[in-house]
């Protein structure tokens, strides 16, 4: 992961790259809170994080918004190819969908997460 304050230095024009810098923010929030925190793939599909510690192991997929049908089924894919039955979260700042649940697959709010609301 990259420090996004220098990051900001030598790209000034990143400001508005809000997916990169919210995948930051879970990275460094799932390392804080003792996970071991690694990229996944399931075929040509990535996963952002794939957290584990000594009580399992937590699938991570995080996006800015998912209120395009596009997009959400774009994040979904990649969750729903993995077969195994460890927890699998889709992080957004949307508030319309929030607690949603798609086959197993929770959609969560990431400030409500980060407070520790959820």
């Amino acid at each position: 992961m990259v420090d996004t304050g220098i990051r900001n230095l030598l790209l000034p024009s990143s400001g508005a790259d809000l997916g990169h810098l919210i995948e930051n923010i879970v990275y460094f929030e799932l390392v804080r809170r003792g996970y071991k925190v690694n990229i996944g793939k399931v075929a040509e599909k990535e996963v952002n994080f794939v957290a584990s510690n000594m009580e399992g192991i937590l699938y991570v997929q995080v996006s800015a918004s998912v209120l395009d049908e596009n997009t959400l089924k774009r994040e979904l894919e990649s969750l729903e190819a993995i077969s195994d039955h460890h927890p699998k979260i889709l992080l957004t700042l949307d508030e319309i969908g929030n607690g949603a649940n798609f086959n197993g697959i929770k959609h969560l709010n990431l400030l409500d997460c980060l407070l520790g609301i959820v």
